[in-house]
């Protein structure tokens, strides 16, 4: 009997712009066209083939923007990880076929159904569930699962159509790799803000947006007006969603043309091609070969104030010990949170965490203020702070920073000439990264900033009460990694109990 209820799936690949990027505008539209043209025919030509075996088609799965090669890491329903294809029409597809919804598969072509071996299993599975077969058939021919001989014949093809993938991505590793070691472009249809997708120059007009938004976050910006430089903290700088809604207010265009978000102005700043530095597969591989818009120092400290505004969930904090206090029931940041009796820190459900742990704000900053006053109050402790915030990075641990960089970019140059593997390469670079990341941190550290603020007043119990909210944190935590906060004993009833806050570890 012919299917009265077959699916016809479609599938065609195309890459979106990711955050930060956009599209060539005389490619877009070309791209959109041809992506719109490709579904069409596909469904056109999978209708006309319904026709000619006397199908009926009842559902058009398609699969827009879906790769049958690439294969990501997921988890199993047995709790297990493993690599597999994601295609959750193709899925779909199975389900309602094994499940009796549609009684038949048609597609354009095999490579359009599976270019992976198990997704093509997973169909042969399927169709041999039922007897008779399910019937499948391909507007080309090349699918076919009727008996044996044409089961094998498809996994013949399976095989060579993967193997052809595989071969075409690593021709495209390898270039990229290339590219990458070189400090060159990566090429491509999508262009990062701030530069042109021909040659990746600086757009002057980006360029100078990415300068003010690193400046409004480093805190010295000179756009503000005097009321505004007031209300904002320089060792804070300015919150992402307020440079949002001013560069939205002041109808400055993003690469998308969707509004500006705290996201997007993160993204956009944060790219190591901003500071001229060449990124491949998420690691800094050396330099550029385009200028920088940002100073790589100053990208740094955008960087490393950014990375410091992951401890608090709000720059214009009260709750100071947000981002200090976890959870002892389940590890989550307690957060500062307005209850029915008033202030207190929460590992809060809206947010992820258990909310079975609270303690009432003004005890427990209470409490860490008194511990951090009586650290601070043991001359041994004072000497050492006072030498770590007064002594300036040397000259000869910049030159040493200095000297991993070259080498990096020398390293990069032997691997370019084929010289050195890249596992060689890699492994390399892994162990003089890590010396410049910890030299890096040296460089862009705010705890010695913040100290020295405060070991500069003449007592430093006046200091503490004198900082920002952000600053006391700041101090706790360079004291303290932070606190560890047990449940209330009941048995106590409302007292607050000190032994509540431990301290981590550092």
């Amino acid at each position: 009997m012919k299917p009265q209820r077959a699916v016809l799936l479609l599938r065609i690949s195309y890459r979106k712009p990711e955050e930060g990027e956009e599209e060539q505008a005389e490619g877009a539209e070309r791209r959109r066209a041809e992506f719109s043209k490709g579904i069409g025919r596909q469904e056109e030509d999978g209708r006309a083939l319904a026709d000619r075996l006397g199908w009926k088609i009842v559902k058009v799965i398609p699969e827009d923007d879906t790769s049958a090669f690439k294969r990501r890491k997921i988890k199993l329903p047995d709790g297990s990880t493993a690599l597999r294809t994601v295609r959750p029409g193709f899925r779909a597809a199975l389900d309602g076929l094994a499940s009796g919804e549609y009684d038949g598969l048609i597609a354009d072509d095999l490579d359009r159904v599976a270019r992976d071996p198990r997704d093509l299993e997973d169909l042969i599975d399927v169709v041999e569930s039922r007897r008779p077969r399910i019937p499948v058939e391909s507007v080309t021919g090349s699918l076919r699962l009727d008996n044996d001989a044409n089961i094998t014949m498809a996994r013949v093809m399976v095989a060579v159509a993967n193997k052809s993938s595989r071969d075409t991505s690593r021709r495209v590793t390898r270039k990229h790799e290339e590219l990458a070691a070189e400090g060159k472009p990566p090429g491509g249809g999508y262009r990062g803000y701030g530069f042109s997708a021909v040659g990746h120059k600086p757009i002057e007009a980006e360029a100078q947006i990415l300068r003010e938004i690193a400046a409004r976050i480093l805190g010295d910006w000179d756009g503000w007006t005097a009321d505004q430089r007031a209300a904002i903290d320089p060792e804070v700088g300015e919150s992402l969603n307020s440079i949002a809604a001013d560069l939205n207010r002041r109808k400055v265009p993003t690469v998308t043309g969707s509004p500006w978000r705290d996201r997007s102005v993160r993204s956009v700043v944060t790219k190591p091609s901003v500071a001229g530095l060449r990124e491949y597969r998420g690691e800094i591989v050396g330099k550029a070969v385009w200028d920088a818009i940002v100073p790589q120092d100053r990208w740094e400290q955008v960087r490393a104030r950014l990375a410091g505004r992951n401890r608090a969930v709000d720059l214009t904090l009260k709750r100071w010990l947000t981002g200090v206090l976890r959870c002892s029931n389940c590890g989550h940041q307690l957060i500062g949170w307005q209850g029915n009796n008033g202030p207190r820190y929460w590992c809060a459900k809206p947010h992820g965490g258990c909310g079975k742990i609270a303690v009432k704000a003004a005890f427990a900053e209470d409490e860490v203020s008194r511990q951090v006053l009586e650290l601070l109050g043991q001359e041994d402790v004072l000497r050492r702070l006072r030498t770590v915030a007064d002594t300036e990075v040397t000259d000869e641990a910049r030159a040493e920073l200095a000297a991993d960089e070259e080498q990096l970019k020398v390293m990069a140059g032997m691997f370019a000439r084929r010289e050195i593997t890249f596992n060689e390469y890699r492994e390399g670079r892994a162990i003089i990264q890590q010396r410049i990341r910890e030299s890096r941190a040296l460089l862009t550290s705010r705890a010695p900033r913040v100290l020295r603020r405060l070991l500069a007043a003449a007592d430093v119990a006046d200091g503490w009460e004198a900082l920002e909210p952000a600053g006391k944190r700041e101090v706790v935590l360079a004291l303290i990694p932070g606190y560890e906060v047990l449940p209330h004993d009941r048995s106590q009833g409302n007292r607050f109990d000190p032994g509540r806050l431990v301290p981590i570890e550092g």
